[in-house]
């Protein structure tokens, strides 16, 4: 599957009809001709945004600016829009104001919706405007209609006590009802004509300027320290892993990590097994559990890195960790050093290729567990643009713990990078060699003035079950490569010694 949010395009119209003409069925009005699809994209380009899925348009967000001061925003539907000759939209003005949104029924259980909310806002930041708003249909109120007044209901949607597609969705991602409208949308009878004012207010609004940087520059991090606990089945596994994705997402993460070989309370059926054969067993799961996550990353609409799980992949069994991009896409890395324990007991070989990965969000690395202890791998990765290293770990003993710790703070350090380590706590009592695990997750940054000076951005409770919510600055290291206090990439001896990738 592939998703990209991008700008909605004049050849886009027929799609953007089919799709429309899905999600309301006739309902309300007719679907957009195109002559105003065109005079918006013409008006307001950057306004109009669509989610093309496989090559096709089937989610969309349209919108104008308009100048409060100018412009009632209590105003009915089709006096705001000028019944389709959009008059009232003003470049200059201070307020976007959402005239559609919808998605193909399709595609609903993709949550392309928060994705089109996302754009706006990031929009609505970027052009300095102040607001967002938008009339907002209630298509539940027929059902309450006899028995509550709007308000009332509207009350009880906000306290969850009634589940309305349209406003709950709209309250959960930060918008506040302003004003009840009464004859907002005259062929509306699932809201009986009425329908909310929803806004949603740029916090970074400066009224004096006017747009801002479109380029992402505070990347939020969530790792998952995860408690080891036996799953009565693969279902129970994947409750667990959504509880966290969902958690994790709700706080707008842009990456969430999972730790090391996180899915093997799944080899409890397999213990009486010799340990190769139970991994083996648990490596059959492997492709069905990153299909999962790869679903989970498109739907919560964030970046996982699952952990790592093993493959086997022509007779050899490999510890790999898996980049679930929440556009669809897939990446995966192999580890490269394998440990004396994995070696015995698995029979596990490494991986030959190291490489960085382009993300929505910047250029990561990942390496797992051990790897991270060699710092010619992260120096590798640094000379080909790495901003983040992800290390998913999985250590027993606190003195195994410390040695990946210490490790991935000096490459943070040398490699003017964020390093982000996510581990496993608990034990697993069914599981052979996986008896007791030790962890605290943390996100190290380089050491200088514009970072922590313990050069610890964060780090999670020993030993205990939580998630790490951390965000990190990418400017600040463009800074520190330009202008900080030593230069530790630049003033390498490069004429003295050099590391060298020899395996493309």
């Amino acid at each position: 599957m592939d998703i990209k949010v991008r700008n909605l395009s004049k050849r886009d119209y027929k799609d953007l009809k089919t799709s429309m003409e899905e999600a309301y069925h006739g309902l309300v009005g007719d679907a957009w001709t195109k002559e105003n699809i065109v005079d918006l994209i013409d008006i307001f380009p950057e306004g109009q945004i669509a989610v093309e899925v496989n090559g096709k348009v089937v989610a969309c967000a349209l919108s104008i600016i308009i100048d409060s001061t100018k412009t009632n925003i209590y105003d009915k539907y089709y006096s705001i829009i000028d019944d389709g000759k959009f008059d009232k939209h003003d470049y200059e003005g201070d307020t976007m104001y959402g005239i559609e949104v919808f998605v193909h029924p399709d595609f609903r259980s993709l949550r392309l919706g928060r994705r089109l909310y996302d754009a706006r806002k990031e929009l609505c930041e970027e052009m300095n405007l102040q607001r967002i708003v938008a009339g907002g249909r209630i298509p539940n109120y027929h059902n309450y209609a006899d028995s509550m007044t709007p308000r009332t209901y509207i009350e009880k949607v906000k306290r969850k006590e009634i589940y309305d597609p349209t406003l709950t969705f709209q309250l959960s991602n930060d918008f506040h009802v302003k004003k009840v409208l009464k004859n907002y949308l005259p062929e509306d009878t699932e809201s009986k004509e009425v329908a909310t004012l929803v806004e949603w207010n740029n916090i970074y609004y400066e009224p004096d300027s006017r747009s801002g940087s479109a380029s992402k520059r505070t990347i939020r991090l969530g790792l998952v320290q995860w408690q080891m606990r036996l799953f009565k089945d693969l279902q129970e596994f994947y409750d667990q892993v959504e509880f966290f994705v969902d958690t994790v997402s709700d706080y707008g993460t842009d990456f969430i990590m999972f730790p090391e070989f996180f899915n093997t309370p799944l080899m409890s059926p397999y213990n009486e097994l010799p340990e190769r054969m139970a991994m083996e067993k648990l490596a059959e799961h492997t492709k069905e559990i990153i299909e999962k996550i790869q679903q989970f990353a498109v739907s919560y609409n964030v970046n996982i890195i699952a952990g790592s799980m093993p493959l086997m992949e022509r007779g050899k069994l490999y510890n790999v960790s898996y980049l679930c991009h929440r556009n669809g896409s897939l990446d995966s890395y192999k580890k490269v050093h394998i440990t004396p324990n994995e070696m015995r007991y698995y029979g596990l070989v490494g991986g030959n290729e190291i490489k960085v990965f382009d993300t929505d969000c910047g250029k990561i690395g990942l390496l797992i567990c051990y790897d991270v202890e060699f710092p010619e791998l992260g120096r590798i990765l640094a000379d080909q643009g790495m901003q983040i290293l992800f290390v998913p770990f999985m250590t027993d003993t606190q003195n195994g713990y410390i040695r990946v710790r210490s490790c991935a703070q000096a490459r943070a350090i040398e490699n003017e990078c964020y390093v982000a380590i996510a581990g496993s706590v608990g034990n697993l009592p069914r599981v052979n060699n996986m008896d007791i695990q030790y962890s605290q997750s943390a996100v190290f940054t380089p050491s200088d003035f514009a970072f922590p000076n313990n050069a610890i951005k964060a780090e999670a409770t020993p030993n205990t079950e939580m998630v790490l919510i951390a965000d990190v600055d990418l400017y600040a290291l463009k800074d520190l490569n330009e202008y900080g206090t030593v230069k530790i990439l630049r003033d390498r001896r490069k004429d003295l010694y050099e590391v060298k990738l020899l395996k493309d």
